[in-house]
Order: C-alpha cells, then sequence, then structure tokens
C-alpha cells in the first residue's frame, strides 16, 4: 500500500509536527509532502528522521523562507499542484490547506484537522481588524476567496479525525461534516512524576498576544505574595519583561530539561490560551502538576476542576487571581494527575490511528 502524509508547511518542531512524527512512525514508508520544508538539521531528524518532504514551488519564490506566508493566496493552487494519483491512502494533517489536496475516488484520504483555517473561519474579524487601505482589501478578498476554495474541496476528504471536541464542534460549524475525535500524542514518557513541590507557579509558552502569557503575568503583579515564573520567547518578550513586577521571573527561551524540571517543581502550571488541545498542560500535569487553565477550548476537556487542576471562566486578571485563590484551599493527588495525563501517550494514539485508518480502508 502506497501512502502519501500532506503537512501544510514544515518550518519547526510544534504540536503538528508531533502528530506528523507519530503517523510516520506508522506509515514509516510514507511519502511527505508539505507547501514547504524549511526545517533544521535538528528538527528534520526528530520529525521526518533525517528525510526531505516533496514540496510545492513555494518553496522556490523569493524570501519563501522568512516569508513564505504572504503567498497565503498561492496556497490552494500550491496544495492542488501535488500529484498524488499513485497512492492508495492519503493523510492530511491539516490547519489551513492540506485537507484540500486532490484525491480520487479509489483513494482514501483521511484529514486529521487541527483546526478549519483559522484566520478565514474564527479569526477573519481579528485577522482583519487592524487592516487598513488596499491591503485590508487585498486580505479580505483573499480570504473570501480562501472560504470559498476550503468549502468547495470538502468531498475530497472522506473522514475528519479532530484532535478535540472543541475542534470536532469547530468542524460541523464550519464544513457541516461529522468527525471522530483521536487526542494528539504527548511524549509523557519524558514528563515524570515529581511528588515535591515548591512555592511557585510556572506558565511557559510562545510570547505572543493569543497565548495571553501577558495577562497571567499582570494577574501575579497583583499578587506581590507569589512567585511565578515565565519560559518562553516571542514578540512579546521584552513588553513583558517590562510588565513584570519583583515577584514574576522571565526566563526567556530555556532548554526541554529546565522546562521540565521546573514543570516538576512548580506547585502549579497556569494557562490562560484557548487551544484547539494544549500539549503543554497535558506534559505539567504528567510531572504530577496541576494545571490552572482557562475553562473553554482543549483545557476545558483536558482539565477537572478539583481532579487534576482549577479552571477559570474569563480571559481577565481578576478571573486568574479568584482561580489560584481558590486552588490553594484544594489538595491534589500528584500520582493521580500524572496518570490521568499518561492517557494521552503516544501509543495510545498510534493505535488509535491505526485502528480508525484500517477499519475505513476496509470499506474500500
Amino acid at each position: 500500500m502506497k501512502v502519501a502524509v500532506v503537512h501544510d508547511w514544515l518550518v519547526t518542531d510544534a504540536g503538528a509536527e508531533k502528530v506528523l512524527k507519530a503517523i510516520l512512525d506508522i506509515y514509516s514508508d510514507a511519502d511527505v509532502y508539505s507547501l514547504v520544508d524549511f526545517l533544521s538539521d535538528k528538527d528534520r531528524k526528530v520529525v521526518l528522521n533525517g528525510k526531505f518532504a516533496k514540496i510545492s514551488f513555494i518553496q522556490k519564490l523569493p524570501f519563501a523562507k522568512k516569508h513564505f506566508r504572504n503567498y497565503l493566496p498561492l496556497f490552494s493552487k500550491a496544495i492542488e499542484s501535488f500529484d498524488l494519483s499513485s497512492y492508495d491512502l492519503i493523510i492530511s494533517s491539516s490547519w489551513a490547506v492540506a485537507k484540500g489536496v486532490k484525491a480520487t475516488s479509489n483513494q482514501l484520504h483521511v484529514s486529521y484537522c487541527h483546526t478549519p483555517v483559522r484566520y478565514a473561519w474564527d479569526l477573519y474579524d481579528e485577522y482583519t481588524s487592524s487592516l487598513k487601505g488596499l491591503k485590508k482589501l487585498l486580505v479580505k478578498l483573499t480570504l473570501k476567496r480562501l472560504k470559498k476554495w476550503d468549502i468547495d474541496t470538502l468531498d475530497r476528504v472522506d473522514y475528519f479525525i479532530a484532535n478535540s471536541k472543541f475542534v470536532q464542534e469547530r468542524i460541523k460549524r464550519t464544513y457541516n461534516r461529522n468527525s471522530i475525535v483521536i487526542y494528539p500524542p504527548v511524549a509523557v514518557d519524558k514528563f515524570t512524576l515529581h511528588n515535591e513541590k515548591e512555592s511557585y507557579y510556572l506558565t511557559a509558552s510562545r510570547l505572543v498576544p493569543y497565548k495571553k502569557t501577558k495577562l497571567i503575568v499582570e494577574a501575579f503583579n497583583d499578587m506581590p505574595d507569589k512567585k511565578l515564573v515565565v519560559i518562553g520567547s516571542g514578540e512579546e518578550y521584552e513588553e513583558i519583561k517590562k510588565t513584570a513586577k519583583a515577584n514574576v521571573q522571565i526566563l526567556g527561551y530555556q532548554s526541554d530539561d529546565v522546562l521540565k524540571s521546573n514543570m516538576q517543581r512548580s506547585c502549579a502550571f497556569v494557562y490562560a490560551a484557548v487551544e484547539d488541545f494544549g500539549i503543554v498542560p497535558i506534559e505539567a500535569m504528567a510531572c504530577g502538576t496541576p494545571v490552572i487553565a482557562l475553562n473553554q477550548g482543549g483545557t476545558k476537556e483536558t482539565v477537572m476542576s478539583g481532579v487534576n487542576g482549577v479552571h477559570f471562566n474569563e480571559q481577565t486578571t481578576q478571573s486568574v487571581i479568584d482561580a489560584v485563590k481558590r486552588f490553594e484551599t484544594m489538595k491534589f493527588d500528584h500520582e493521580q494527575i500524572s496518570q490521568l495525563a499518561n492517557s494521552f501517550n503516544e501509543d495510545r494514539f498510534k493505535f488509535e490511528i491505526k485502528e480508525f485508518v484500517n477499519s475505513k480502508l476496509n470499506r474500500k
């Protein structure tokens, strides 16, 4: 059986690439297709086992390595340029256009959907509101065409797999298609249980606006008796560093070992983003560390208040402060938290993907 795995783009080893790696562990002889492949040697070894993806014409366009996203108007044409007619099975790992790859009725196309393309659907207003003049007009026109193409190509997908119930609902609302949920793989074996907790709190993510790390920092600024450690880098780093008061320690980017050590020792991991799933909170829980998280998106499903963490309902400083206060009145079983996190392990993901795909192949 010939297998093609289609991934939107390859530029770093992030959450979607962990899904890709696990799929390639199942189908080790599969060919990988991607709009661009700019992985570093280190990430290539981890994600693709040293191989290179088959890429589109976007790769060779001017300044593509740093600014390939500027070629968004060409993404649909680029993904359709791949000739996959010789493959029996196509698996797309899609959060943008990968699910629109051309397929025939003789092939099985299963799309693992991280989300329907955000900036064309759920984040359309947020994405376009700050733009002005001709640029705003061009972007709106591009996204209008992308939305039409996104719907017109739905019949190219035989089955959708959602990475959470949150995304499953989004697929139904946006595409009017049913899907099953298979949670992403988390390397929980690398984040081992540590029962001895210290008195400080931890948050870790890319320092970009939607992660709401600045909000968490502002909340702890108002709780000077509580220590917060922040790990991560990104466009908001300097602003967050200037905002932080004496009780908030900004460490910037750190190695996996430093991140793991802090996850193991911190009394709680704080997370305020609306995530499709949210791998980092699971990693913290694998260390036996409870999570204080927003009661929306993926963390609504993975954090059970009073069992492995505490929820807050709004992305406001007061909501975070109230959740921290509630957390400090509660007791948690660190071993139970770690055991619950272990249910998201990589072997479980591979088994569920393989079982689902095989069941559909048998119907072809």
